[in-house]
């Protein structure tokens, strides 16, 4: 009956060594780097949404007082 214990604590270790193979990274650089600078490109668009939001809240507000 010790084996079962063996075998089965094997198996654990197995399946928990399989799970983060699945999680570790398998991009290569190239895709990486594509994928890194997709989204920077994505962040640097909505900053500019923003800033151009902010600029346009403080024009309506320099309006709003100079009135």
């Amino acid at each position: 009956m010790a084996r079962g214990n063996q075998r089965d604590k094997a198996r654990e270790a197995n399946l928990k060594k399989q799970a983060a193979m699945k999680k570790a990274n398998n991009k290569s650089g190239t895709e990486m780097a594509r994928e890194k600078e997709a989204a920077a490109e994505k962040m640097r668009q909505k900053q500019a949404a923003a800033d151009a939001k902010r600029a346009a809240e403080a024009e309506a507000a320099a309006k709003a007082k100079g009135k």
